[in-house]
């Protein structure tokens, strides 16, 4: 074969497989353009939303993440620990996606574990007829909710009630009913109750494959630290360097953040937490030696900001802004040098 032909062949192979490449990449474009080339906030419209909660500090947003994190784990871990589960979409998103074998969700607030306890404990299908059976009005929630020595399902309902209709689905202290809602709707504006049923409907599905437990979850990472086949994900209230959001939004919100990156630490498995970017924060997990990036998301303002994510090995996110590093100082002709340091993120 002469030297042109040649030339004119190898151009016809390479234009082969870029254009291979281009359709095989074509197939996952939120993995290849959301998180490797051009990492923004993700539309949380395109994410199954699996969770009965409207959940402040949610992380609908973080799922195309969370999931390119396990995909990078092998062999598959077998157990997902969310020791602050909270609105619970992650541990849901991996249990519908079989990107784990079981969930153990840790929550330590009454009114919310009585949700888990309840989809546990094979209440799920009566809480979705007491939905749709439901007439929604004030007079018709503050009766409801005003119920004491109520059993746990009874409880977990008068939670949704009180999720769907108080302000930005907060049920901390002080919390009260929306005023207006969308379009003008006031406390029916996030009330969908053949939807909501239809959630509770599905998480029958998935409930033997969860377990739920009302307590710390502090006690849990280091009960499961130990064990390989599992993974954390970790998403605490955000308290740490004087942070007044968890306070507000959270009736559990005391954490003792130190203890909590040091549990991090003897995880023998792996972890993935989530985080405001807080320079206490920041200096904590270089303290602790852990990988930090930093991750678009919209908040409920429809502002652009940044969270941290923390884990052991992050290099799965280099598509991502790192938190850089200050260049150390170091000692030259036996005399000191200061090398200026680079701005920390």
């Amino acid at each position: 074969m002469s030297n042109l032909k040649l030339l004119r062949r190898t151009k016809q192979l390479k234009g082969h497989f870029e254009m291979r490449s281009a359709k095989q990449q074509s197939l996952f474009p939120e993995l290849y353009e959301d998180i490797v080339l051009s990492p923004k906030p993700v539309n949380i419209a395109s994410v199954p939303q699996r969770s009965p909660f409207r959940y402040p500090g949610g992380k609908t947003w973080f799922v195309p993440v969370f999931r390119n994190w396990l995909a990078n784990h092998y062999p598959k871990p077998e157990i997902l620990i969310e020791p602050f589960a909270g609105g619970g979409i992650i541990s849901l998103t991996a249990l519908f996606e079989n990107l784990v074998s079981y969930v153990v969700m840790v929550e330590i607030d009454e009114d919310i574990a009585a949700v888990w306890q309840s989809i546990v404990d094979g209440n799920a299908e009566w809480l979705a007829k007491k939905i749709l059976d439901f007439d929604l009005t004030k007079e018709a929630v503050i009766e409801e909710i005003s119920k004491t020595g109520v059993c746990i399902k009874e409880k977990a309902f008068q939670t949704i009630l009180k999720n769907r209709t108080f302000h930005g689905g907060i049920l901390a202290e002080g919390s009260g009913f929306l005023k207006h809602g969308e379009n003008g709707k006031g406390i029916r504006s996030r009330w969908y109750p053949t939807t909501l049923a239809k959630r509770f409907d599905n998480l029958k599905l998935v409930a033997d494959r969860i377990t739920f437990r009302q307590e710390d979850g502090l006690g849990v990472i280091r009960e499961y630290s130990q064990r390989c086949d599992v993974v954390f994900f970790i998403d605490p209230p955000y308290t740490a360097g004087g942070k007044k959001a968890g306070k507000r939004l959270y009736r559990h919100f005391n954490l003792d953040h130190e203890c909590l990156f040091t549990h991090c630490e003897s995880v023998k498995g792996d972890f993935l937490m989530t985080y405001d970017n807080a320079d206490e924060v920041k200096t904590m997990a270089r303290r602790h030696g852990f990988q930090m990036r930093l991750i678009p998301m919209t908040n409920t303002h429809h502002a652009t900001m940044e969270e941290l994510v923390i884990g052991k090995d992050l290099t799965w996110m280099d598509g991502y802004p790192a938190v850089h590093e200050p260049v150390a100082e170091y000692k030259a002709a036996n005399r000191k040098k200061r090398v200026p340091t680079k701005r920390r993120t």
